[in-house]
């Protein structure tokens, strides 16, 4: 939305994730206008409301060409969601269903894993700290053991 005009400027289609920090560097968005594929970057939010992000004008879009410190990020393409979770161990947890971002500075806090179906029935989903984060790779994100932070925690069935 533009703080200027009250109107819808563009839509966001996606999320541009750093995996080296966690922080969101910034979204996709087709533009309102052409339909083209631009890119809104985190620092030129003005606020976060129920109906999307505010932003001063149309102007903040960029089309992705043109953001070269951000152009190795853009070409890798990483997504979090539908990662697969494994311990330091080899445990597999499951799969990144959705994470938590601390709005102010864009970091990923916290991810919400998925388990297997029977897992899934009888534990539940997992809620994963960024503290607990090992390392990732291009295919999984590497935790910690549980019994080395705790920080790993069954979330209450949906």
């Amino acid at each position: 939305m533009s703080l200027r005009t009250g109107q819808p400027v563009a839509t966001t289609s996606g999320v541009i994730i750093d995996p080296n920090n966690l922080k969101i560097e910034g979204f996709y968005c087709t533009d309102r206008f052409d339909r083209s594929e631009m890119v809104l970057l985190y620092q030129d939010i003005r606020d976060v409301i129920a109906q999307g992000f505010v932003v001063n004008d149309h102007d903040v879009l960029a089309r992705p060409d043109d953001l070269v410190r951000l152009t190795k990020l853009l070409q890798l393409g990483f997504d979090l969601k539908g990662m697969r979770v494994v311990t330091v161990g080899g445990q597999r947890l499951g799969k990144v269903s959705d994470y938590a971002i601390e709005i102010e500075t864009m970091y990923i806090q916290k991810f919400y894993v998925t388990q297997g179906f029977m897992k899934g029935l009888t534990g539940g989903n997992l809620g994963i700290d960024r503290s607990q984060v090992h390392e990732i790779t291009n295919a999984k994100v590497i935790v910690l053991d549980p019994l080395q932070g705790g920080a790993i925690r069954a979330a209450a069935a949906a």
